[in-house]
């Protein structure tokens, strides 16, 4: 959908400008004559409603002349600079919610046509820990948010709840690269959010140079039966292919992630998840009338950077 609307910009802001256009080299030198014309013959300066009357300029010109500057100013904007997206579920609890609303840094990751989205200016590539917005592999029309956990050349496990990394090295060099580490994970507190009534457990995790908290619900299982298989590795372990990136939700047991479909290429990437810009609360119960879509209040103490 969203590819969609770009389509739907960029078609508007060149039609719009090519009308602006064929009207200042075609038409616009016509009416410019026939109002100079109508100057000499009144013998002075014309008032606005004999110049619409004597030169009109087409509804057509007019409304591609307003609308061509604005459209053109949010396809740059929002193609090449930040983007605003909707948080739609709860797989990046606690560090985003359902009716966050984010920014998404566009040249993170390499400037890109919004309409092929071919990258045509590198910029730069995700870090370990980045909360990264991309086209979901299984469907590109839709669009997901998780965080980069493991780099092309990494070789990542899941196991009991644990994330491990063993940071890309080279075949040749096997016998001197670096063992499996666990992440660093610490226990915060335990029913802050519930899940089916279960309390869920928060940790804090120490990815790379970035600290962040991430949920764990006790009464669910690992689904390994269910994760992506990858030929040449254990069930709950993926070895990141070169200019792909292994991505998981921060409610790990309720997200479906690179677990369960594999790895975002690096044409998919979308941007960098920078801010909160505004954070709506949606809770009402179940037997209001009021339509569920309508906010109850904003949350202003989330507004800001994202962690």
């Amino acid at each position: 959908m969203a590819n969609y609307f770009s389509i739907f910009l960029v078609i508007i802001t060149v039609a719009s400008g090519l009308i602006w256009l064929a009207d200042s080299l075609l038409w616009a030198p016509k009416r410019k004559e026939k109002l100079s014309l109508a100057e000499q013959s009144a013998g002075g300066q014309l008032d606005e409603a004999t110049i619409n009357k004597v030169a009109p300029v087409p509804y057509l010109v007019d409304t591609a002349q307003q609308i061509f500057p604005v459209i053109a100013f949010v396809l740059v904007l929002r193609s090449f600079l930040y983007e605003p997206f909707q948080i739609p579920s709860g797989s990046m609890m606690p560090t985003l919610l359902v009716g966050d609303f984010i920014l998404v840094n566009k040249y993170s990751y390499g400037l890109k046509d919004p309409v092929v989205r071919s990258k045509f200016i590198e910029m730069g590539s995700p870090e370990r820990g980045d909360i990264a917005v991309f086209k979901y592999p299984e469907d590109p029309n839709v669009d997901f948010i998780k965080r980069v956990v493991g780099l092309p050349g990494d070789t990542v496990v899941y196991r009991n709840k644990q994330v491990y990394i063993r940071p890309a090295c080279e075949q040749a060099e096997r016998a001197s690269c670096p063992e499996l580490e666990p992440v660093e994970l610490s226990f915060e507190k335990r029913g802050e959010f519930y899940q089916s009534m279960i309390p869920l457990e928060r940790f804090t995790e120490q990815l790379g140079e970035q600290r962040h908290d991430v949920l764990r619900n006790p009464a669910v299982l690992p689904q390994v039966q269910d994760y992506y298989s990858q030929p040449g590795t254990q069930a709950d372990e993926f070895l990141v292919p070169a200019g792909h990136y292994f991505v998981l939700g921060d409610n790990r047991d309720n997200s479906r992630d690179s677990r369960y479909w594999g790895f975002v290429p690096d044409e998919n990437l979308v941007g960098k998840a920078v801010a909160i810009w505004i954070s709506f609360e949606f809770d009402r119960p179940p037997s209001s009338w009021v339509p569920g879509w309508i906010p109850t209040g904003i949350r202003f103490d989330r507004i800001g950077g994202i962690d």
